[in-house]
């Protein structure tokens, strides 16, 4: 069998596999003696078929799956002999006149290449590495809304402009079906005299344009994803189902105890500190994710490469349960495409930087994402034993090992560009931080 490589270009190539009778006659000669004994042709006794009829019933499917075996090993060792590194999978080239008898069977397959393309981790570049602070102003109103998390309701007659709205944001033609509680001070000023008022069982028809001071408290209330809440400008009703004011807690030792376990917060100055910590260390993850995504978003924009973009859209109707039609796989990749040109940028950054992800990479950053959610829920200080049991529950589950591998690269990617990129350092609060993120 003869296999060459033809160059199109730089990432795309087409495997030419000539197969002569030697290839395959072994084995479909062996083939046809095994079969011989199950043969069944009417006028003969099971057994007793002459092999010329055999052949002539079972030869022409049997050649066939056998040539089909031969260039299927063939092609695999090709690949792996020539080390090629391949987006998607071989496609076969379709001829519809192909002969199975010829004496010389030619199979071409289309391959589409990884492409060779290098990457300047310390370019010049404006992205920022924010830190960001929590104010006085976050602080106390975070004070306020736990004195009334756990104050006592009282149920109200009608809607002020302190009051709790328990009811539902509804619009059918929107998609928008959300049961939630609000304070009526969330609301927009303009907006929250349209509640002032209200009974229970009072609809309230509102715009969503305006309905908040930040477009992106839609996203909490009315459920509407991110691409959706900039410029989002349709009515929705909030049907009231209950109104209730509040008496608010006690800033005292058993509020402090019942939040922040036994003695752990002993005032309100305290209790300040720990509103600050919790909220900067939160802060700081959903900084370091706007530091991942802006470092992507450059390294995109700066790294210049081909893509073998029209062999990608055909191997994309091949691949899956459901098979897409060539409209289909166009918007497939418009879609895809910028992840997979990440997914090649992060493989060379991390080879680059001689990074390699191991399974103790993986059980130790499983670990301690485990001990940070039982901490969230009171358990500050579980056994060794007990959380690497969860953690060999955890890894045994397949997808979750893709989840958690995907976050530790990007952990150890995140590692790479804060020593790499050199990104300017600016502190600002939260307000500021969700301006420079949304733009607002």
């Amino acid at each position: 069998m003869d296999i060459k490589r033809v160059a199109i270009d730089a990432v795309n190539e087409t495997i030419v596999m000539n197969v002569v009778h030697m290839d395959y006659k072994g084995q479909v000669a062996k083939r046809i003696n095994e079969k011989m004994p199950l043969a069944q042709v009417k006028g003969f006794r099971k057994g007793a078929v002459p092999k010329d009829l055999v052949e002539k019933q079972y030869g022409k499917a049997i050649k066939q799956e056998e040539i089909k075996k031969v260039v299927d090993l063939a092609l695999e060792r090709y690949i792996q002999s020539e080390r090629l590194n391949l987006l998607g999978t071989p496609l076969a080239k379709v001829n519809e006149n192909f002969n199975w008898d010829a004496e010389e069977l030619i199979f071409e397959y289309e391959i589409g290449l990884v492409p060779n393309f290098e990457i300047d981790l310390e370019a010049k570049n404006n992205i920022v590495k924010y830190i960001v602070t929590a104010d006085d102003k976050l602080i106390d109103g975070q004070v306020e809304r736990i004195q009334k998390q756990f104050g006592k309701a009282i149920p109200q007659d009608k809607a002020e402009a302190d009051s709790d709205l328990t009811g539902t944001f509804s619009s059918e033609a929107n998609g928008i079906n959300n049961t939630t509680t609000i304070s009526v001070g969330a609301f927009s000023k303009k907006a929250q005299k349209q509640f002032v008022g209200k009974k229970v069982g009072d609809v309230v028809t509102v715009s969503t344009k305006g309905l908040f001071d930040d477009d992106h408290q839609l996203m909490d209330y009315l459920k509407v994803g991110h691409e959706g809440v900039h410029g989002l400008d349709v009515e929705v009703n909030f049907t009231i189902e209950a109104i209730n004011g509040s008496e608010p807690a006690e800033l005292n030792q058993e509020l402090f105890d019942k939040l922040f376990g036994e003695g752990n917060v002993a005032s309100l100055e305290d209790l300040k500190a720990k509103i600050k910590e919790d909220a900067e260390a939160q802060f700081a993850q959903q900084a370091d994710q706007k530091l991942l995504l802006d470092v992507q978003d450059f390294l995109i924009e700066n790294t210049k490469f081909d893509l073998p973009a029209e062999f990608l859209k055909k191997w994309l109707q091949t691949v899956g349960e459901k098979k897409l039609s060539a409209e289909e796989a166009e918007i497939e990749y418009a879609r895809s495409e910028k992840g997979l040109r990440f997914q090649l940028i992060e493989g060379k950054a991390l080879a680059q930087s001689n990074i390699q992800i191991t399974f103790d990479d993986l059980k130790e950053f499983t670990s301690n994402a485990i001990r940070q959610q039982m901490a969230q829920f009171g358990q500050v200080n579980p056994s060794d034993e007990e959380v690497q049991g969860i953690v060999a529950r955890v890894l045994s589950n397949q997808d979750e090992v893709k989840r958690l591998s995907e976050q530790v690269v990007a952990a150890k990617m995140l590692d790479i560009f804060k020593e790499k990129a050199n990104p300017t350092t600016k502190e600002v609060t939260y307000e500021e931080f969700i301006a420079a993120s949304y733009g607002e």
